[in-house]
């Protein structure tokens, strides 16, 4: 039974920028708190000591496990010890496939931070029915990509007629510089225009689940424009959409970039442009991939404290209409660090309070309100205005 494992929760990639925030914040949570196991997990056991020390103020982990994402009896024995892992360990795409593999096997709850289409729709088929069928959360993009753009559409929605059509737009404004890892997730994503696409999508009964038309737009209630944003975070807010009834007979979603200027707007969709179809060759990518910051560095303290990002949504039925906005410091590191570590916790402390759903999932489905209360209680705002 999992309650009789070691530990309640693991975290794979603790030696990594990001990973070592996520430790930090776990560290500095569970101070002094008997309740849940947990331990830093990774390849390299002196960097796994040196983190365990760094930690040592805050709140040192319950234990260390060196194993490699490749060795997949490494990693069944390990997920097998734990209720839950968290990892931190991309590109997923290429280190993610057999940990989710494992966890399935072993029966353990998983989250992650990837932004990788082509990662989560290879989940979706590979691995979908067979998480399902086990019982077992396998919740990817906890993190920017996409807890505030799929919890914040879902707190637009409840404020919405479920028995109306919905119709809705998130504007994403941010400052702040993104990691390593993402800017290799974007490079992959836009290599792969096809995974961009996304799943197909049946929510039964006769609904529709569907986007916006992608464009350019004067949008005056953001004083500002729209421009169309490649990222997961769509895809993301749709599956929800088809998994929840909530969401309403029909419902349609626009992602958007928010700025102020229509220069800027036309430049924004240039520069996205070029970057996509140099990605498209196999040199041009190299060179995409150099030109990134490497996935194991980030900005400082003082650096990420200036840090800032917003997402406005706006929705409308035929008799509705409102506005909710989701606000958080950096959301690269500092704020995704929160993220991850409150939805690895919330599978393990929140465990009877959540819906009752197992598969491949959106953070929507699997935590819904449960996870943006704990955020909120975090200083991560969602807000009716």
């Amino acid at each position: 039974m999992a309650e009789d494992r070691d530990y309640d929760l693991v975290l794979l990639g603790a030696t990594g920028f990001t990973g070592g925030l996520v430790a930090e914040d776990l560290a500095r949570q569970l101070a002094g708190d008997d309740g849940l196991r947990w331990a830093v997990a990774g390849r390299d056991r002196a960097k796994l000591e040196t983190v365990r020390d760094r930690l040592e103020a805050a709140g040192r982990p319950d234990g260390i496990e060196v194993v490699d994402v490749h060795d997949r009896a490494g990693l069944t024995a390990l997920t097998r010890r734990t209720r839950a892992l968290a990892t931190t360990v991309g590109p997923y795409a290429r280190h993610g496939e057999g940990v989710v593999a494992a966890c399935i096997e072993t029966g353990t709850d998983y989250v992650d931070i990837t932004g990788e289409p082509a990662f989560v729709n290879r989940l979706l088929r590979a691995h979908g029915a067979a998480a399902q069928q086990a019982g077992v959360r396998i919740v990817n993009c906890c993190g920017f990509d996409s807890i505030p753009h799929d919890l914040g559409a879902q707190l637009a929605v409840a404020q919405l007629p479920d028995d109306e059509p919905i119709e809705l737009r998130g504007f994403v404004s941010a400052r702040g510089r993104f990691s390593g890892g993402t800017f290799t997730s974007a490079i992959e994503a836009m290599a792969d225009t096809g995974s961009m696409r996304g799943p197909r999508l049946d929510p039964g009964d006769g609904r529709r689940v569907g986007s916006l038309p992608r464009r350019i737009e004067r949008v005056p209630a953001i004083d500002g424009w729209g421009v169309p944003l490649p990222t997961i975070d769509p895809m993301v807010v749709l599956r929800s959409a088809a998994a929840l009834r909530d969401y309403g007979p029909s419902f349609r979603y626009g992602h958007f970039a928010r700025t102020s200027n229509v220069a800027v707007a036309g430049g924004m969709v240039a520069g996205v442009g070029a970057v996509a179809a140099i990605a498209q060759l196999g040199p041009g990518r190299s060179l995409l991939h150099r030109l990134a910051p490497d996935p194991g560095d980030g900005p400082d303290e003082e650096t990420r404290a200036k840090s800032r990002f917003r997402v406005t949504f706006l929705g409308r039925s035929p008799s509705a209409s409102t506005r909710v906005e989701v606000r958080g410091g950096d959301p690269g590191y500092t704020e995704t660090s929160k993220m991850l570590a409150e939805a690895a916790r919330s599978l393990i402390e929140d465990r009877d309070a959540l819906p009752e759903r197992a598969g491949v999932l959106t953070t929507a489905v699997a935590f819904g309100p449960v996870l943006r209360q704990r955020l909120e209680a975090r200083g991560i705002s969602f807000a009716v205005v």
